[in-house]
Protein backbone atom coordinates (compact mmCIF):
# COMPACT_ATOMS: atom_id res chain seq x y z
CA UNK A 1 0.00 0.00 0.00
CA UNK A 2 1.34 3.39 -0.97
CA UNK A 3 0.65 6.37 1.22
CA UNK A 4 0.38 9.95 0.14
CA UNK A 5 -1.88 12.05 -1.94
CA UNK A 6 -2.32 11.61 -5.65
CA UNK A 7 -0.60 14.30 -7.74
CA UNK A 8 -2.57 13.79 -10.96
CA UNK A 9 -5.26 16.10 -12.18
CA UNK A 10 -5.50 19.42 -10.38
CA UNK A 11 -2.25 18.73 -8.52
CA UNK A 12 -0.11 18.44 -11.66
CA UNK A 13 1.11 22.01 -11.11
CA UNK A 14 2.39 20.90 -7.70
CA UNK A 15 4.53 18.23 -9.37
CA UNK A 16 5.87 20.69 -11.94
CA UNK A 17 6.75 23.15 -9.17
CA UNK A 18 8.41 20.42 -7.11
CA UNK A 19 10.51 19.24 -10.06
CA UNK A 20 11.60 22.82 -10.72
CA UNK A 21 12.88 23.08 -7.13
CA UNK A 22 14.39 19.58 -7.13
CA UNK A 23 16.95 20.15 -9.85
CA UNK A 24 18.21 16.97 -11.44
CA UNK A 25 15.02 14.96 -10.94
CA UNK A 26 13.09 14.07 -14.07
CA UNK A 27 9.65 12.63 -14.56
CA UNK A 28 9.53 9.48 -16.64
CA UNK A 29 5.91 8.52 -17.04
CA UNK A 30 4.61 7.95 -13.52
CA UNK A 31 8.04 7.81 -11.91
CA UNK A 32 10.62 10.30 -10.69
CA UNK A 33 14.23 9.55 -11.62
CA UNK A 34 17.59 10.85 -10.40
CA UNK A 35 21.11 9.72 -11.31
CA UNK A 36 23.83 10.74 -8.87
CA UNK A 37 27.60 10.34 -9.30
CA UNK A 38 29.23 8.84 -6.22
CA UNK A 39 31.84 6.26 -5.25
CA UNK A 40 31.01 2.90 -3.66
CA UNK A 41 31.40 4.15 -0.10
CA UNK A 42 29.21 7.18 -0.75
CA UNK A 43 26.64 4.93 -2.45
CA UNK A 44 26.46 2.69 0.62
CA UNK A 45 26.04 5.68 2.95
CA UNK A 46 23.46 7.32 0.69
CA UNK A 47 21.50 4.09 0.31
CA UNK A 48 21.28 3.67 4.09
CA UNK A 49 20.07 7.26 4.53
CA UNK A 50 17.48 6.78 1.78
CA UNK A 51 16.24 3.58 3.44
CA UNK A 52 15.67 5.36 6.76
CA UNK A 53 13.76 8.22 5.11
CA UNK A 54 11.79 5.85 2.86
CA UNK A 55 10.73 3.72 5.82
CA UNK A 56 9.47 6.83 7.62
CA UNK A 57 7.45 7.92 4.55
CA UNK A 58 6.31 4.39 3.62
CA UNK A 59 7.76 4.82 0.13
CA UNK A 60 9.73 2.11 -1.67
CA UNK A 61 12.41 3.56 -3.96
CA UNK A 62 14.32 1.44 -6.43
CA UNK A 63 18.06 2.05 -6.21
CA UNK A 64 20.55 0.74 -8.76
CA UNK A 65 24.34 1.11 -8.94
CA UNK A 66 25.89 1.39 -12.42
CA UNK A 67 29.27 2.68 -13.62
CA UNK A 68 29.99 4.98 -10.68
CA UNK A 69 26.43 6.30 -10.53
CA UNK A 70 23.47 5.66 -8.27
CA UNK A 71 20.11 5.65 -10.03
CA UNK A 72 16.98 6.22 -7.94
CA UNK A 73 13.42 5.67 -9.13
CA UNK A 74 10.43 6.82 -7.09
CA UNK A 75 6.86 5.83 -7.87
CA UNK A 76 5.56 2.56 -9.19
CA UNK A 77 6.04 1.40 -12.77
CA UNK A 78 2.53 -0.12 -12.82
CA UNK A 79 0.77 3.19 -13.35
CA UNK A 80 0.08 4.41 -9.83
CA UNK A 81 0.41 8.19 -9.74
CA UNK A 82 3.35 9.97 -8.12
CA UNK A 83 2.47 10.88 -4.54
CA UNK A 84 3.49 13.72 -2.29
CA UNK A 85 5.45 11.07 -0.34
CA UNK A 86 7.54 10.41 -3.45
CA UNK A 87 8.23 14.13 -3.83
CA UNK A 88 9.08 14.47 -0.13
CA UNK A 89 11.48 11.54 -0.37
CA UNK A 90 13.12 13.14 -3.43
CA UNK A 91 13.79 16.27 -1.36
CA UNK A 92 15.21 14.19 1.50
CA UNK A 93 17.43 12.31 -0.95
CA UNK A 94 18.83 15.63 -2.18
CA UNK A 95 19.66 16.62 1.41
CA UNK A 96 21.22 13.22 2.09
CA UNK A 97 23.28 13.41 -1.10
CA UNK A 98 24.67 16.84 -0.16
CA UNK A 99 25.56 15.48 3.29
CA UNK A 100 27.29 12.38 1.92
CA UNK A 101 29.06 13.83 -1.13
CA UNK A 102 29.20 17.54 -0.32
CA UNK A 103 27.86 20.47 -2.33
CA UNK A 104 28.29 20.40 -6.09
Amino acid sequence: MRRGRNLRGTRSDYLSDALAVLGGWTQEGVQLKRVLPCNDSQHADLTERIKVAADTLHVRPRINRTDGHTQILLGTPDGDPITDGDVTLAARIEDAYRTVVGPH
